[in-house]
C-alpha cells in the first residue's frame, strides 16, 4: 500500500488513459489522417488537422477510461489487465468517471470550433465511443462496433473540410471498420483463454479455429475497399504501391499469428499501425508528386 500511495495521481491517470501505450492513438489517427488529406485534396486546413489530432488523443484516452470502468470487475481476472489502475484499486470509480467527463468535454469544446454539421456528427461519434466497452457483454463481434467508432472520424473529416459527405467516403469507412476487426481479433486472441473462463465475448472466440482464415479474408476486403476509395478519389501509382506494401505486412502478420501464441499475436497487433502509416504515406506522396 505504501508503494501505491507514492505513485503520483497524474501518473495513475496517465496510465488509466493508456498514454504510456499509444498504439490505440495511432490506430485511430491513421484513418483520420487518410480522410483529412483526401477530403482536403492533399492540402487540408492546418487548424482543422490540429483539432482532429487533439481530438484523437482525447477521445482515445476517454475511451480507455470508460473501457476500464466497464471492465473493472473483469480485468482483475485477466493476467494482462489485472494491474490496471482502476481494477487494482489505485484509482477510484468516481475519479475514473470524472476524468472521462473532463476528457469528453475538452474534446467537445474543440469540436465547437468546426461547422455545425461536424458538431452533430461528433455527438454520434461520442455515443459510439462511450457505448463500445459495454458491447462485449452482448455480442461476439464488439470489434465491428469498435471499427464504427474508430471510423467515425472519416465522415467528420469530410464534413469539416467540405461541408458535406461524399458518398464514396464510406469505402474508407468500411476499410477502417474491417481493419479494426482484423487487429482487434488478433488482440482478442491474446486473451482468448481468460475470456473463455470468465464469459467475455469476442470475435476470437466466435471464429475459433477459423480465426486466421477470417482475419485473412478481412485483410483482403480492407485492401479492396481502399482500392475502390483510391479509384474514386483519383489516387494513383504511389497510393497503389502503398497498398501493395500493406499487403506484404499483412502476410507478415499472418506468419506471426500462425501458432496463435499470445506473445506473437500481441506483436502482430502492435505492428498493425505500420499499415496505417504506409497507406498515409502513399496518400500524401501521391498528392505531392502527381
Amino acid at each position: 500500500m505504501d508503494t501505491i500511495a507514492r505513485i503520483p495521481a497524474w501518473l495513475l491517470y496517465a496510465r488509466l488513459m493508456r498514454l504510456d501505450r499509444p498504439i490505440g492513438i495511432l490506430l485511430l489517427l491513421w484513418p483520420t489522417l487518410w480522410a483529412l488529406w483526401i477530403a482536403g485534396s492533399g492540402k487540408p486546413d492546418g487548424q482543422i488537422v490540429a483539432v482532429f489530432i487533439a481530438g484523437v488523443v482525447l477521445m482515445r484516452s476517454a475511451g480507455c477510461v470508460i473501457n476500464d470502468y466497464a471492465d473493472r470487475h473483469i480485468d482483475k481476472h485477466v493476467k494482462r489487465t489485472c494491474e490496471r489502475p482502476l481494477t487494482a484499486g489505485q484509482v477510484s470509480e468516481r475519479e475514473a468517471l470524472t476524468l472521462f467527463v473532463v476528457l469528453v468535454l475538452i474534446a467537445f469544446l474543440l469540436v465547437l470550433t468546426l461547422n455545425r454539421f461536424t458538431i452533430l456528427l461528433a455527438l454520434a461519434g461520442g455515443f459510439l465511443a462511450a457505448s463500445y466497452p459495454f458491447t462485449k457483454r452482448f455480442t461476439h463481434l464488439p470489434q465491428v462496433y469498435l471499427g464504427a467508432a474508430f471510423g467515425w472520424a472519416i465522415p467528420m473529416a469530410f464534413a469539416a473540410l467540405t461541408g458535406g459527405l461524399d458518398p464514396h467516403l464510406w469505402w474508407l469507412f468500411g476499410a477502417t471498420l474491417v481493419w479494426a476487426v482484423v487487429y482487434d481479433t488478433i488482440y482478442a486472441m491474446v486473451d482468448r483463454e481468460d475470456d473463455l473462463q470468465i464469459g467475455v465475448k469476442s470475435s476470437a472466440i466466435l471464429f475459433g479455429r477459423h480465426d486466421r482464415l477470417i482475419i485473412g479474408l478481412c485483410q483482403i476486403a480492407m485492401l479492396v475497399l481502399l482500392y475502390l476509395a483510391g479509384h474514386h478519389f483519383k489516387l494513383g501509382t504511389w497510393y497503389q504501391i502503398s497498398l501493395i506494401a500493406a499487403a506484404v505486412l499483412m502476410i507478415y502478420h499472418q506468419w506471426l499469428i500462425r501458432h496463435r501464441e499470445p506473445a506473437s499475436c500481441f506483436r502482430a497487433f502492435l505492428h498493425n499501425h505500420w499499415i496505417g502509416l504506409i497507406i498515409f504515406l502513399g496518400i500524401i506522396t501521391d498528392y505531392a508528386l502527381t
